[in-house]
Order: C-alpha cells, then sequence, then structure tokens
C-alpha cells in the first residue's frame, strides 16, 4: 500500500467522518466532479444510467467497513484537505445484467462560508487492488 495513504482510524472516527459526509448528501450540500478531469466519473454515471437520486441512494448507503483509507490533497492550494475513500460494493444494471461493483468513492469535505459541503471526486468503478481498513469484505481485491 502506498506510504501516503492514512490507515490511522477507528471504527468511531470513520462513523464521524461518514455521518458527517452523509448529512451533506441528506441537505443538498455536495456536488459530483463532472469535469474534464473526471470523465471515468462522467462515463460511469452514464454507463449505469444513474440519476441523481440513485447516486444519492449509493452515498448514503455507505457504511464504516467499506472505508480504505484517507489521504492528503495533492491539488495545489488544497494540501490542508484530507481526501477519504470508500468502496462500497453495489448491484447495478448495465446492458440488461446486474451485478455487483466495486465503486470507488473520494469525499472530500470542506468548510465555506455557508457550512460544510462535500466534494466527490471520485466516483466510479474500482479499478486498482484495494483494501478495506476494518477488515475483508466480499469482492475486495488486494
Amino acid at each position: 500500500m502506498d506510504s501516503h495513504y492514512n490507515l490511522n482510524y477507528t471504527k468511531e472516527s470513520v462513523s464521524t467522518i461518514l455521518e458527517n459526509i452523509k448529512d451533506c448528501v441528506r441537505n443538498k450540500r455536495y456536488i459530483i466532479s463532472l469535469n474534464e478531469k473526471r470523465e471515468e466519473n462522467i462515463d460511469f454515471i452514464e454507463r449505469h444510467e444513474l440519476d441523481t437520486e440513485e447516486i444519492e441512494m449509493i452515498l448514503l448507503d455507505i457504511d464504516v467497513d467499506d472505508f480504505c483509507h484517507s489521504l492528503k490533497n495533492k491539488k495545489r492550494g488544497r494540501e490542508n484537505e484530507t481526501l477519504y475513500v470508500f468502496i462500497p460494493r453495489v448491484p447495478l444494471r448495465e446492458d440488461n445484467v446486474e451485478r455487483e461493483v466495486n465503486i470507488y468513492t473520494k469525499f472530500n469535505p470542506v468548510s465555506g462560508p455557508d457550512g460544510s459541503m462535500v466534494i466527490v471526486i471520485s466516483f466510479h468503478e474500482a479499478n486498482k487492488p484495494f483494501r478495506y481498513l476494518f477488515g475483508d469484505k466480499k469482492g475486495a481485491r488486494s
């Protein structure tokens, strides 16, 4: 595992982080990065024909056990921000076939003048090996 990944979390600390993320989703204080650098997010959402309600259901169903690690934001001017990676396993349809998909989600909770919000930097199928912090779940790839 890459040395810049932070694995120093308890289930309780991840639960607090996740509840803050879910609060932002429930209150529509989130955005999903869909710019030219995030074509993988766009392709994933289009391929599975996900609408806003379905995306929100996926985000709200993420569990503490889906947590993998955190890392520091490498974007210039945002080095003090922490990004959190969760990989839920979700049944999705593609070409009329349902299959279990590991969805790589990377969250950037931020505070602004109107309160906290979360940027969903990544929302696509996991395409690299990963490990869950709190043990192996079915479908994890290491």
